[in-house]
């Protein structure tokens, strides 16, 4: 599926993967080229996705373990650093946060076509494509999961 920027402008094209042995999805600009590939992680106890940028890993997203009220994502950069991703994932009700400081916004009630949401990345100066990976990522891994229960 396309991703539009603000302006209707095709920005980044979600292409899922047929015929592997594990969940794999690209993330890709209007001319085709892959910038991000977003792969379920193999023999992991808890659900997990990695996000890597051509054969490099980026950083690895699983669900928290003990989240009562609303879905959390841990997102781990291979630098360390931490993201984290909460709210109502299946709603698209959620946010991308750095320490506390809000990253990106996730929602649904900005748009009134179904099946559509849109992603306010707040932050100028950061990676959008890893914004729209994790965002498709914790949507993936919510959705496997509510599908499995």
């Amino acid at each position: 599926y396309w991703i539009e920027d603000e302006h209707r402008k095709k920005a980044f094209l979600v292409d899922g993967k047929a015929l592997r042995l594990r969940d794999t999805l690209e993330l890709k600009d209007p001319t085709g080229q892959v910038l991000i590939t977003l792969r379920q992680k193999l023999l992991s106890l808890r659900g997990a996705m990695t996000i890597e940028r051509g054969d490099q890993p980026l950083a690895t997203i699983r669900k928290k373990r003990l989240s009562l009220l609303r879905n959390h994502y841990r997102v781990t950069l291979v630098d360390g650093t931490e993201l984290d991703v909460s709210g109502r994932i299946l709603d698209r009700e959620f946010a991308i946060e750095y320490d506390g400081e809000l990253l990106a916004h996730i929602s649904r009630r900005w748009l009134r076509v179904r099946e559509t949401y849109g992603v306010d990345v707040v932050r100028e100066d950061t990676d959008h494509a890893l914004l729209i990976a994790v965002a498709v990522c914790v949507i993936r891994m919510a959705e496997k999961e509510r599908d499995h229960d």
